[in-house]
């Protein structure tokens, strides 16, 4: 698959979070798309409505990666804190609830869209994971202000 990037190969690190409170409660996304040299591109977050953390987790993943493809078509790197999550796309763990393989099966249709997709899991503590579960929770608490 050739991307429409002059020829050039490109990388791009995609991190995200997904937040929830109450599980299921109120929940917000959010994402950084950086190039391989660590520029970011897009920083997003948004509310997702009444969710379970890990319906949060995968929404964060597929807005990102529908906004990806307009940065690069080759090597996109996903990183996330929720460790289900990885091990769920790396086929480590069985999809077993039904909602949540839809959510799987939306990731693995936008994965064709790109040369190769890999999924990564960092600790909480990781200051790119830090950076999105803050922008995730400033949602959150600005949907807890006007209550």
């Amino acid at each position: 698959m050739r991307n429409n990037f002059k020829g050039k190969k490109c990388l791009l690190k995609i991190f995200t979070d997904g937040a929830s409170r109450g599980n299921p409660g109120d929940a917000a996304i959010a994402f950084i798309i950086e190039d391989g040299k660590g520029t970011i591109l897009e920083q997003y977050n948004e509310p997702i409505g009444v969710a379970t953390n890990n319906i949060a987790e995968y929404t964060a993943v597929i807005k990102a990666l529908k906004r990806a493809v307009f940065h690069c078509k080759d090597q996109i790197q996903c990183f996330s804190d929720s460790e289900l999550f990885v091990k769920q796309m790396n086929g480590e763990y069985k999809v077993k609830k039904r909602h949540i393989k839809e959510l799987y099966s939306k990731v693995k249709d936008l994965e064709k869209k790109f040369k190769l997709v890999t999924y990564f899991n960092l600790p909480r503590e990781n200051p790119k994971i830090a950076k999105v579960d803050k922008l995730a929770n400033k949602v959150l608490d600005r949907m807890n202000k006007f209550r």
